[in-house]
């Protein structure tokens, strides 16, 4: 009689974004072995648990057999008293209490975490932090944020909020330096880090240089073509950046970090970031290796589904 294998055993990883939802069921090893994107319905709560829930579904379906937990990488922060989401970038989760509902949904253990800690734990886990101690995961994409990992582990914090260094202010001596606006934020402070280092931050600094580029792309391409005021802009962008690597580096001491979002495509970035951060760090303080993402975008997937294994292990 031939013998029966046992059925395989996966872990569903599910990054939540302002545009798509993707879903990855990955085995102990982290092999991929079902992927689905879908649209986020990101005005309609109700459409949007459906939408999970269908994805899940169909996942089980695929591979014949259900998940052992699911990863869920939410875009902003939960309230660990309500259990109530915040979030900018999908609207229809703003006061839901999401963890809640999408248990009684799918009827399986669920590991929550915000979408760019799961960004950080993936990399952490043969990426590009790989074989280091800490590391933390800096995303430069619309807006800033992070998460930051020892031992391959992420560190959320007592909020759930650690690695959320976009939300750190912006210093009264840079924004006279630069003749920066005072910036209200989504979060409801004033003046955060995000609102100037993210690359829609690029593109307000570009304008208030006298440009006219829509975007941080086009910012980017004026000054690959020589263009003053974009390389201005580009300049500036930078030391606030070296500012905020730094407060970083004196906070979490990380032996690497790995940036993720679209400006991290923008390879000068690595070349010229050091010499940014390096006059913001007292004598004897490294700069750690700053490193590309290895998955790209579909970190955040294969993180969430890393983030449910290591809280619900196999049985």
């Amino acid at each position: 009689m031939a013998e029966q294998r046992a059925p395989l055993q996966t872990w569903y990883g599910i990054d939540i974004g302002g545009t798509k939802i993707e879903l990855v069921a990955c085995d102990a090893a982290l092999t991929v072995h079902h992927r689905q994107r879908v649209a986020t319905p990101a005005h309609d709560y109700a459409a949007f648990v459906a939408a999970i829930g269908q994805l899940v579904d169909d996942a089980d379906a695929a591979l014949g057999t259900r998940a052992v937990a699911v990863g869920l990488g939410l875009p902003g922060v939960r309230d660990r008293n309500s259990g109530r989401q915040l979030s900018a970038n999908v609207p229809a989760l703003s006061g839901r209490t999401v963890g809640h509902d999408l248990q009684a949904r799918l009827q399986r253990p669920l590991a929550l975490g915000n979408d760019l800690q799961c960004f950080a734990l993936s990399e952490a886990h043969d990426g590009a932090a790989a074989g280091y101690p800490s590391m933390f995961g800096a995303i430069l994409g619309t807006g800033a944020g992070g998460g930051y990992c020892l031992d391959g582990r992420l560190v959320a914090g007592n909020n759930g909020i650690a690695g959320e260094w976009g939300h750190w202010s912006l210093p009264a001596t840079l924004q006279l330096r630069h003749d920066l606006p005072l910036l209200d934020c989504g979060c409801g402070l004033r003046g955060c880090l995000e609102r100037y280092v993210s690359g829609s931050g690029l593109a307000m600094i570009h304008e208030r240089q006298g440009g006219l580029a829509c975007d941080a792309t086009a910012v980017v391409e004026r000054a690959q073509a020589g263009d003053p005021i974009a390389l201005q802009a580009l300049a500036i962008h930078r030391d606030l950046l070296g500012y905020s690597f730094a407060s970083l580096i004196l906070a979490l001491d990380p032996h690497v970090i790995v940036l993720g979002g679209g400006l991290s495509k923008l390879e000068q970035l690595y070349r010229t970031l050091p010499a940014a951060i390096e006059p913001y760090l007292f004598n004897g303080v490294r700069v750690p290796p700053i490193l590309p993402p290895a998955f790209g975008d579909a970190g955040g997937a294969r993180g969430a589904a890393l983030l449910a294994r290591q809280h619900h292990p196999a049985h």
